[in-house]
Protein backbone atom coordinates (compact mmCIF):
# COMPACT_ATOMS: atom_id res chain seq x y z
CA UNK A 1 0.00 0.00 0.00
CA UNK A 2 1.04 3.30 -0.70
CA UNK A 3 1.27 6.26 1.79
CA UNK A 4 1.48 9.51 -0.45
CA UNK A 5 2.28 11.40 2.44
CA UNK A 6 4.27 10.55 6.12
CA UNK A 7 5.98 12.08 9.14
CA UNK A 8 9.21 11.04 9.93
CA UNK A 9 10.75 11.06 13.04
CA UNK A 10 14.43 10.07 14.19
CA UNK A 11 16.94 10.17 16.81
CA UNK A 12 20.11 9.07 17.60
CA UNK A 13 22.38 8.90 20.45
CA UNK A 14 25.70 8.20 22.13
CA UNK A 15 27.16 7.04 25.29
CA UNK A 16 30.30 8.90 25.46
CA UNK A 17 29.90 10.88 22.43
CA UNK A 18 32.12 9.43 20.95
CA UNK A 19 30.94 5.96 22.40
CA UNK A 20 28.52 2.78 21.63
CA UNK A 21 26.16 4.86 19.57
CA UNK A 22 22.53 4.26 17.80
CA UNK A 23 19.84 5.88 16.17
CA UNK A 24 16.00 5.27 15.66
CA UNK A 25 13.47 6.25 13.37
CA UNK A 26 9.89 5.91 12.84
CA UNK A 27 7.36 6.85 10.17
CA UNK A 28 4.14 7.84 10.77
CA UNK A 29 0.92 8.29 8.40
CA UNK A 30 -0.04 11.68 7.74
CA UNK A 31 -2.43 11.05 11.08
CA UNK A 32 0.41 11.11 13.46
CA UNK A 33 -1.05 8.16 14.67
CA UNK A 34 -0.36 4.81 12.39
CA UNK A 35 3.14 3.77 12.47
CA UNK A 36 3.93 2.50 9.03
CA UNK A 37 7.57 1.46 9.96
CA UNK A 38 10.14 1.49 12.78
CA UNK A 39 13.93 1.24 12.47
CA UNK A 40 16.82 0.73 14.44
CA UNK A 41 20.11 0.29 15.12
CA UNK A 42 23.46 0.43 16.31
CA UNK A 43 26.46 1.86 14.49
CA UNK A 44 29.47 0.99 16.67
CA UNK A 45 31.43 3.93 18.16
CA UNK A 46 30.56 7.17 16.96
CA UNK A 47 29.34 10.38 17.91
CA UNK A 48 25.83 12.06 18.55
CA UNK A 49 25.87 13.85 15.77
CA UNK A 50 26.40 10.75 12.97
CA UNK A 51 23.97 8.72 14.97
CA UNK A 52 21.19 11.58 14.23
CA UNK A 53 21.95 11.97 10.49
CA UNK A 54 22.01 7.90 10.72
CA UNK A 55 18.43 7.66 11.74
CA UNK A 56 17.38 10.68 9.42
CA UNK A 57 18.39 8.30 6.41
CA UNK A 58 17.11 5.19 7.86
CA UNK A 59 13.93 7.29 8.22
CA UNK A 60 13.75 8.59 4.84
CA UNK A 61 14.77 5.09 2.82
CA UNK A 62 11.67 3.79 4.97
CA UNK A 63 9.57 6.60 3.62
CA UNK A 64 10.86 6.09 0.41
CA UNK A 65 9.75 2.27 0.33
CA UNK A 66 6.50 3.14 1.49
CA UNK A 67 5.97 4.79 -1.80
CA UNK A 68 5.53 8.67 -0.23
CA UNK A 69 6.10 11.61 -2.06
CA UNK A 70 5.93 13.81 0.79
CA UNK A 71 7.74 13.63 3.85
CA UNK A 72 7.52 16.34 6.83
CA UNK A 73 10.77 15.36 8.57
CA UNK A 74 10.94 16.18 12.78
CA UNK A 75 13.73 15.67 14.80
CA UNK A 76 15.23 17.27 18.13
CA UNK A 77 18.67 17.90 16.79
CA UNK A 78 19.63 21.33 15.95
CA UNK A 79 22.06 20.66 13.83
CA UNK A 80 20.59 18.11 11.46
CA UNK A 81 17.94 20.21 11.04
CA UNK A 82 19.51 23.64 10.14
CA UNK A 83 21.66 21.98 8.07
CA UNK A 84 19.85 20.03 6.36
CA UNK A 85 17.37 23.07 5.89
CA UNK A 86 20.51 24.90 3.94
CA UNK A 87 20.63 27.37 6.74
CA UNK A 88 23.86 25.88 8.34
CA UNK A 89 26.87 24.75 6.77
CA UNK A 90 28.33 21.25 6.87
CA UNK A 91 31.86 21.44 7.80
CA UNK A 92 32.41 18.43 10.04
CA UNK A 93 34.37 15.98 7.73
CA UNK A 94 32.21 13.01 8.95
CA UNK A 95 28.82 14.69 8.35
CA UNK A 96 29.58 15.61 4.73
CA UNK A 97 29.36 12.24 3.27
CA UNK A 98 25.82 11.55 5.60
CA UNK A 99 24.39 14.92 5.06
CA UNK A 100 25.32 14.34 1.12
CA UNK A 101 23.48 10.74 1.25
CA UNK A 102 20.67 12.53 3.05
CA UNK A 103 20.54 15.37 0.71
CA UNK A 104 20.30 12.87 -2.62
CA UNK A 105 17.55 11.00 -0.76
CA UNK A 106 15.64 14.42 -0.25
CA UNK A 107 15.77 14.77 -4.03
CA UNK A 108 14.10 11.41 -4.79
CA UNK A 109 10.57 13.39 -2.88
CA UNK A 110 8.46 15.92 -4.19
CA UNK A 111 8.72 17.86 -0.82
CA UNK A 112 10.29 17.56 2.47
CA UNK A 113 10.11 19.87 5.30
CA UNK A 114 12.08 19.76 8.03
CA UNK A 115 11.40 20.98 11.51
CA UNK A 116 13.00 20.84 15.21
CA UNK A 117 10.76 19.30 17.94
CA UNK A 118 11.77 19.13 21.61
CA UNK A 119 12.52 15.49 22.71
CA UNK A 120 9.48 15.07 24.56
CA UNK A 121 7.78 15.17 21.30
CA UNK A 122 10.38 13.08 19.76
CA UNK A 123 9.91 10.28 22.46
CA UNK A 124 9.37 7.62 19.91
CA UNK A 125 12.50 7.98 18.22
CA UNK A 126 14.16 8.04 21.50
CA UNK A 127 12.96 4.83 22.61
CA UNK A 128 14.18 2.90 19.14
CA UNK A 129 17.63 5.05 19.45
CA UNK A 130 17.83 3.88 23.10
CA UNK A 131 17.19 0.31 21.93
CA UNK A 132 19.83 0.48 19.78
CA UNK A 133 22.36 1.96 21.89
CA UNK A 134 21.87 -0.90 24.40
CA UNK A 135 22.53 -3.24 21.18
CA UNK A 136 25.68 -1.46 20.75
CA UNK A 137 26.47 -2.00 24.21
CA UNK A 138 25.71 -5.85 24.15
CA UNK A 139 27.40 -6.15 20.53
CA UNK A 140 30.57 -4.89 21.93
CA UNK A 141 30.61 -7.25 24.87
CA UNK A 142 30.02 -10.44 22.24
CA UNK A 143 33.40 -9.02 20.18
CA UNK A 144 35.03 -8.93 22.57
CA UNK A 145 34.26 -12.74 23.73
CA UNK A 146 34.79 -13.52 19.95
CA UNK A 147 37.85 -12.22 19.88
CA UNK A 148 39.34 -14.00 23.31
CA UNK A 149 38.02 -16.67 21.42
CA UNK A 150 39.78 -16.29 18.44
CA UNK A 151 42.69 -15.49 20.33
CA UNK A 152 43.27 -18.83 22.11
CA UNK A 153 41.98 -20.98 19.10
CA UNK A 154 44.33 -23.38 17.13
CA UNK A 155 45.98 -21.39 14.26
CA UNK A 156 44.16 -22.82 11.00
CA UNK A 157 45.69 -25.87 9.50
CA UNK A 158 47.72 -25.56 6.27
CA UNK A 159 45.56 -27.28 3.93
CA UNK A 160 43.28 -23.83 5.04
CA UNK A 161 46.00 -21.25 4.49
CA UNK A 162 46.49 -23.11 0.71
CA UNK A 163 42.50 -21.69 -0.35
CA UNK A 164 43.48 -17.93 1.02
CA UNK A 165 43.05 -16.30 -2.07
CA UNK A 166 43.84 -12.75 -3.09
CA UNK A 167 39.61 -11.51 -3.22
CA UNK A 168 36.15 -11.74 -3.58
CA UNK A 169 35.80 -8.54 -5.62
CA UNK A 170 39.05 -7.07 -6.75
CA UNK A 171 37.47 -3.59 -7.52
CA UNK A 172 37.02 -3.69 -3.88
CA UNK A 173 39.93 -4.91 -2.64
CA UNK A 174 41.80 -2.69 -5.30
CA UNK A 175 40.20 0.73 -2.94
CA UNK A 176 41.59 -1.30 0.04
CA UNK A 177 45.33 -0.32 0.46
CA UNK A 178 47.33 0.09 3.66
CA UNK A 179 45.20 0.87 6.51
CA UNK A 180 47.48 3.60 7.48
CA UNK A 181 46.44 5.16 4.24
CA UNK A 182 42.94 7.11 6.23
CA UNK A 183 42.43 8.91 2.72
CA UNK A 184 42.62 5.66 0.74
CA UNK A 185 40.33 3.61 2.66
CA UNK A 186 37.86 6.21 3.49
CA UNK A 187 37.16 6.12 -0.08
CA UNK A 188 34.77 4.09 -0.76
CA UNK A 189 34.66 2.15 -4.45
CA UNK A 190 32.24 3.31 -7.00
CA UNK A 191 30.33 6.74 -8.06
CA UNK A 192 28.03 6.29 -4.76
CA UNK A 193 30.58 7.87 -2.33
CA UNK A 194 29.74 5.12 0.42
CA UNK A 195 32.50 5.47 3.02
CA UNK A 196 34.52 2.78 5.26
CA UNK A 197 35.29 -0.61 4.43
CA UNK A 198 32.04 -2.58 4.14
CA UNK A 199 30.89 -5.76 5.48
CA UNK A 200 30.51 -8.06 2.56
CA UNK A 201 27.76 -10.63 3.18
CA UNK A 202 27.60 -13.93 1.22
CA UNK A 203 24.55 -14.99 0.53
CA UNK A 204 24.33 -18.83 0.25
CA UNK A 205 21.06 -20.49 -0.80
CA UNK A 206 20.88 -23.92 0.21
CA UNK A 207 20.45 -26.78 -2.15
CA UNK A 208 18.05 -29.02 -3.19
CA UNK A 209 15.44 -30.72 -0.95
CA UNK A 210 12.83 -33.11 -1.77
CA UNK A 211 10.47 -30.59 -1.61
CA UNK A 212 12.17 -28.29 -3.53
CA UNK A 213 12.44 -30.65 -6.61
CA UNK A 214 8.51 -30.23 -6.23
CA UNK A 215 8.14 -26.87 -5.66
CA UNK A 216 6.42 -27.04 -2.22
CA UNK A 217 6.55 -24.41 0.46
CA UNK A 218 8.78 -25.25 2.49
CA UNK A 219 9.63 -23.33 5.86
CA UNK A 220 9.74 -24.74 8.88
CA UNK A 221 9.91 -28.11 7.65
CA UNK A 222 12.90 -29.82 7.60
CA UNK A 223 13.66 -31.80 4.68
CA UNK A 224 17.56 -33.27 4.35
CA UNK A 225 19.30 -32.62 1.71
CA UNK A 226 18.82 -34.51 -1.83
CA UNK A 227 21.69 -36.27 -3.19
CA UNK A 228 21.88 -33.61 -6.13
CA UNK A 229 21.93 -31.01 -2.53
CA UNK A 230 24.38 -32.25 -1.25
CA UNK A 231 27.28 -32.29 -4.73
CA UNK A 232 25.79 -28.07 -5.08
CA UNK A 233 27.06 -28.12 -1.16
CA UNK A 234 30.13 -29.25 -2.21
CA UNK A 235 30.37 -27.05 -5.50
CA UNK A 236 29.83 -24.11 -3.64
CA UNK A 237 32.45 -24.82 -0.58
CA UNK A 238 34.82 -25.31 -3.56
CA UNK A 239 34.04 -22.28 -4.86
CA UNK A 240 34.19 -20.35 -1.36
CA UNK A 241 37.45 -21.79 -0.39
CA UNK A 242 39.30 -20.93 -3.66
CA UNK A 243 38.12 -17.31 -3.04
CA UNK A 244 39.05 -17.34 0.67
CA UNK A 245 39.43 -14.58 2.76
CA UNK A 246 36.08 -15.13 5.03
CA UNK A 247 35.88 -14.27 8.65
CA UNK A 248 32.50 -16.27 9.67
CA UNK A 249 29.93 -18.09 8.51
CA UNK A 250 26.78 -17.69 9.71
CA UNK A 251 23.75 -20.19 8.85
CA UNK A 252 19.67 -20.63 9.56
CA UNK A 253 19.31 -23.27 11.99
CA UNK A 254 17.35 -25.78 9.81
CA UNK A 255 18.58 -28.83 8.76
CA UNK A 256 19.01 -28.25 4.98
CA UNK A 257 20.86 -24.73 5.52
CA UNK A 258 23.22 -26.21 8.30
CA UNK A 259 24.20 -29.02 5.92
CA UNK A 260 25.11 -26.58 3.33
CA UNK A 261 26.74 -24.35 5.82
CA UNK A 262 28.80 -27.65 7.13
CA UNK A 263 30.43 -28.39 3.94
CA UNK A 264 31.57 -24.97 3.27
CA UNK A 265 32.67 -24.86 6.81
CA UNK A 266 34.84 -27.86 6.65
CA UNK A 267 36.57 -26.35 3.36
CA UNK A 268 37.33 -23.36 5.11
CA UNK A 269 38.30 -24.77 8.24
CA UNK A 270 35.83 -22.43 10.18
CA UNK A 271 32.96 -23.02 12.90
CA UNK A 272 29.29 -22.58 11.74
CA UNK A 273 27.12 -20.28 13.86
CA UNK A 274 23.87 -20.67 13.58
CA UNK A 275 20.88 -17.43 13.81
CA UNK A 276 17.46 -17.59 14.27
CA UNK A 277 16.88 -15.05 12.73
CA UNK A 278 18.10 -16.48 9.01
CA UNK A 279 15.09 -19.26 9.43
CA UNK A 280 12.65 -19.21 6.16
CA UNK A 281 9.41 -18.27 6.61
CA UNK A 282 6.63 -19.49 8.70
CA UNK A 283 4.36 -20.45 5.92
CA UNK A 284 1.75 -22.13 8.58
CA UNK A 285 -0.71 -24.36 7.06
CA UNK A 286 0.81 -23.86 3.67
CA UNK A 287 3.95 -26.13 4.88
CA UNK A 288 4.20 -28.81 2.08
CA UNK A 289 1.17 -27.35 -0.40
CA UNK A 290 2.68 -26.69 -4.02
CA UNK A 291 1.81 -22.95 -5.22
CA UNK A 292 -1.68 -24.12 -7.05
CA UNK A 293 -2.86 -26.31 -3.99
CA UNK A 294 -2.67 -23.04 -1.81
CA UNK A 295 -4.18 -20.76 -3.96
CA UNK A 296 -7.22 -23.65 -3.88
CA UNK A 297 -7.12 -23.96 -0.42
CA UNK A 298 -7.47 -20.28 0.31
CA UNK A 299 -8.09 -18.03 -2.88
CA UNK A 300 -8.46 -15.26 -1.54
CA UNK A 301 -5.87 -15.17 1.47
CA UNK A 302 -3.48 -16.14 -1.21
CA UNK A 303 -4.29 -13.97 -3.71
CA UNK A 304 -3.62 -11.00 -0.89
CA UNK A 305 -0.59 -12.46 0.48
CA UNK A 306 0.80 -12.42 -2.76
CA UNK A 307 0.68 -8.36 -2.91
CA UNK A 308 0.70 -7.58 0.79
CA UNK A 309 3.55 -8.00 2.62
CA UNK A 310 1.53 -7.48 5.99
CA UNK A 311 -0.21 -10.73 5.12
CA UNK A 312 0.28 -13.78 6.94
CA UNK A 313 0.07 -17.51 5.54
CA UNK A 314 -2.92 -19.09 7.57
CA UNK A 315 -1.10 -19.64 11.51
CA UNK A 316 2.39 -18.53 9.60
CA UNK A 317 4.51 -15.90 9.47
CA UNK A 318 4.12 -12.44 6.92
CA UNK A 319 6.97 -11.16 5.21
CA UNK A 320 6.98 -7.70 7.50
CA UNK A 321 7.76 -10.52 9.76
CA UNK A 322 10.55 -11.51 8.18
CA UNK A 323 11.76 -8.10 7.68
CA UNK A 324 12.14 -7.50 11.37
CA UNK A 325 14.18 -10.31 12.56
CA UNK A 326 16.56 -10.17 9.14
CA UNK A 327 17.20 -6.51 9.73
CA UNK A 328 18.04 -7.23 13.44
CA UNK A 329 20.36 -10.05 11.75
CA UNK A 330 21.68 -7.67 9.55
CA UNK A 331 22.23 -4.93 12.40
CA UNK A 332 24.06 -7.86 14.35
CA UNK A 333 26.50 -9.37 11.36
CA UNK A 334 27.52 -5.60 10.44
CA UNK A 335 28.43 -5.10 14.24
CA UNK A 336 30.19 -8.21 14.89
CA UNK A 337 32.06 -8.25 11.83
CA UNK A 338 32.86 -4.48 10.51
CA UNK A 339 34.72 -4.53 7.09
CA UNK A 340 34.70 -8.10 6.83
CA UNK A 341 33.36 -10.94 4.64
CA UNK A 342 30.93 -13.48 6.33
CA UNK A 343 28.94 -16.09 4.41
CA UNK A 344 25.37 -16.62 5.30
CA UNK A 345 23.77 -19.93 4.58
CA UNK A 346 20.00 -19.21 4.76
CA UNK A 347 16.94 -19.30 2.52
CA UNK A 348 15.06 -17.95 -0.35
CA UNK A 349 13.02 -15.63 2.01
CA UNK A 350 15.90 -13.76 4.20
CA UNK A 351 18.36 -13.74 1.18
CA UNK A 352 15.94 -11.86 -0.82
CA UNK A 353 14.78 -9.78 2.43
CA UNK A 354 19.25 -9.01 2.66
CA UNK A 355 19.27 -8.08 -1.13
CA UNK A 356 16.01 -5.94 -0.47
CA UNK A 357 17.84 -3.89 2.05
CA UNK A 358 20.71 -3.22 0.30
CA UNK A 359 19.20 -1.91 -2.62
CA UNK A 360 16.91 0.21 -0.45
CA UNK A 361 13.95 -0.81 -2.81
CA UNK A 362 10.25 -1.88 -1.48
CA UNK A 363 8.59 -5.40 -0.83
CA UNK A 364 8.16 -5.99 -4.80
CA UNK A 365 11.60 -7.58 -5.28
CA UNK A 366 10.44 -10.30 -2.91
CA UNK A 367 7.96 -11.36 -5.16
CA UNK A 368 9.80 -10.47 -8.60
CA UNK A 369 13.98 -11.54 -8.18
CA UNK A 370 14.30 -15.67 -8.75
CA UNK A 371 16.93 -17.75 -6.48
CA UNK A 372 18.08 -21.02 -7.31
CA UNK A 373 19.28 -23.43 -5.52
CA UNK A 374 22.35 -23.15 -4.01
CA UNK A 375 23.19 -20.05 -5.58
CA UNK A 376 25.27 -16.76 -4.08
CA UNK A 377 24.39 -13.02 -3.86
CA UNK A 378 26.40 -10.74 -2.22
CA UNK A 379 25.27 -8.03 -0.44
CA UNK A 380 27.69 -5.20 0.85
CA UNK A 381 26.55 -2.77 4.20
CA UNK A 382 28.58 0.52 4.96
CA UNK A 383 29.60 1.99 8.04
CA UNK A 384 28.06 5.18 7.01
CA UNK A 385 25.02 3.57 6.28
CA UNK A 386 25.31 3.39 3.08
CA UNK A 387 24.82 -0.32 0.60
CA UNK A 388 25.17 -2.14 -1.97
CA UNK A 389 24.42 -5.45 -4.61
CA UNK A 390 27.99 -6.95 -6.27
CA UNK A 391 26.20 -10.12 -7.53
CA UNK A 392 22.88 -11.46 -7.46
CA UNK A 393 21.46 -15.75 -8.26
CA UNK A 394 25.71 -16.91 -9.87
CA UNK A 395 25.25 -20.57 -10.08
CA UNK A 396 28.31 -20.53 -12.35
CA UNK A 397 30.24 -23.11 -10.42
CA UNK A 398 27.68 -25.73 -10.35
CA UNK A 399 28.24 -26.64 -13.47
Amino acid sequence: MSHQHVIVEADGGSRGNPGPAGFGAVVFAADHVAVLAERRESVGIATNNVAEYRGLIAGLEAAAELGARTVDVRMDSKLVVEQMSGRWKVKHPAMIPLADRARRLVADFDRVSFAWIPRSQNAHADRLANEAMDDALLVGEVRAARDAETATAPEPSAHGAEHAAPSWIDEARAAQVDPANTEAVSAGPGWTGAVGRPTRLLLLRHGQTELSVQRRYSGRGNPPLTQLGREQAAHAAKMLAAKGDIAAIVSSPLGRARETAEAAAAALNLPVRAHDGLIETDFGAWEGLTFLEAAQRDPELHARWLGDPSVAAPGGESFDEVRERVEAVRRDLVALYPGQNVLVVSHVTPIKTLVQLALGVGPSLLYRLHLDLASLCIAEFYPDGGSSVRLVNDTSYLS
